[in-house]
């Protein structure tokens, strides 16, 4: 059950008193701006009636259905009757107005569906008036009360009709906008959440990027270090290798005979220089192992714990002890129990 209107009462106790907003809003289908001047003529705006009624250019519209005694500047016609400009912008003082009658007019020119009711009933005035010389509206059941109260006319039932049909479909509109408001409002909670969690992805990714980066510093500062253990390596070498050529000026080589049966490490290192002429690097092995050779007689060492002597790689350190193994310095006689080359002195 359709419940009645704030246009239209409950048609069980009364019909509707007479109202022009109630008159507009049959033929526009929607509320317009309204002023009442102090004479009572009612005065509209033209672009709110003529956007309701689907006029794009009102000017035009103005020009084409309404005389120019039924619409006036809104300047002009609060200025005539003492009146000052509404507040508010859309209120401008160049704004063009069209009396009820100018509406009426523009509304019998539109083709709005929306404009029907209000047509019949103007033709049916016409008509009432062609046949019976004037026309008169019934007076409604309920009459305002107190002294000077106006008289209340019966609302013509067709545009009584077209109000209540044009509540329906703006009540239906709202629902359907409050529907597609709270699509909206979910929509935005989505994308919220969406956003909150690209900011989290985001915010981990600056900290990856950032221990990374932490990372990165901390294997150059190591890179840094090993250089600096390398080059005080080189020069720890080149000193001995100094020191070594000093001994061998003060302290000749022993002969032949004397480094086959009492070998020491100058005298291993004296030999071997006389003998070779190899990189920085072979030179770094030769020291560290003749040690071990003149001492133990033998040298057991796996490649890796020469290698962490010298700062060199493993497969360096090999290539070393092949090179001085090929100027027969030193040469294998067997394995250790892991596999490894074991090493002894070559005798001249």
């Amino acid at each position: 059950m359709i419940e009645p209107s704030k246009h239209q009462p409950d048609p069980r106790t009364q019909h509707d008193a007479i109202d022009v907003g109630d008159f507009v809003y049959a033929a526009t289908g929607a509320r317009v701006r309204r002023l009442t001047m102090p004479d009572g003529t009612h005065w509209f705006p033209a672009v709110d009636v003529c956007k309701q009624l689907g006029y794009t250019t009102p000017r035009k519209a103005l020009t084409d259905h309404v005389p120019e005694e039924h619409r006036e500047i809104l300047e002009t016609l609060t200025g005539g009757h003492g009146l000052s400009i509404p507040a508010g912008r859309e209120w401008r003082r160049d704004l063009n107005l069209i009396d009820l009658r100018g509406l009426i007019l523009l509304v019998s020119a539109c083709t709005k569906p929306e404009c029907a009711p209000f047509k019949q009933w103007v033709a049916e005035v016409i008509d009432t008036i062609q046949r019976e010389g004037s026309y008169a509206l019934d007076e409604a059941e309920v009459q305002p009360v107190g002294p000077g109260a106006p008289i209340a006319y019966a609302m013509p039932e067709q545009i009584a009709d077209a109000i209540v049909r044009l509540e329906e479909r703006n009540l239906q509109a709202d629902e359907q906008l409050a529907v597609s408001q709270q699509k909206s409002l979910a929509l935005q909670e989505l994308t919220l959440d969406a956003q909150q969690h690209m900011l989290e992805t985001q915010q981990q990714m600056l900290e990856t990027q950032q221990h990374m980066l932490a990372t990165q510093q901390q294997m150059v500062e190591m890179q840094r270090a090993g250089l600096a253990a390398q080059q005080a390596m080189a020069l720890a070498m080149e000193r001995i290798a100094n020191r070594l050529d000093t001994l061998a000026v003060a302290h000749p080589a022993p002969a032949a005979t004397a480094f086959e049966t009492h070998p020491t490490t100058e005298s291993v290192l004296a030999d071997w220089r006389e003998r070779l002429s190899v990189t920085t690097d072979v030179w770094t092995v030769a020291v560290v192992i003749a040690p071990v050779l003149v001492e133990e007689g033998e040298l057991r060492q796996p490649l890796e714990a020469i290698a962490a002597r010298t700062g060199l790689s493993v497969h360096r350190v090999n290539e070393c002890l092949r090179l001085l193994r090929k100027h027969a310095c030193i040469h294998p006689v067997g394995a250790a129990e892991d596999g490894a080359p074991v090493y002894v002195l070559s005798r001249r």
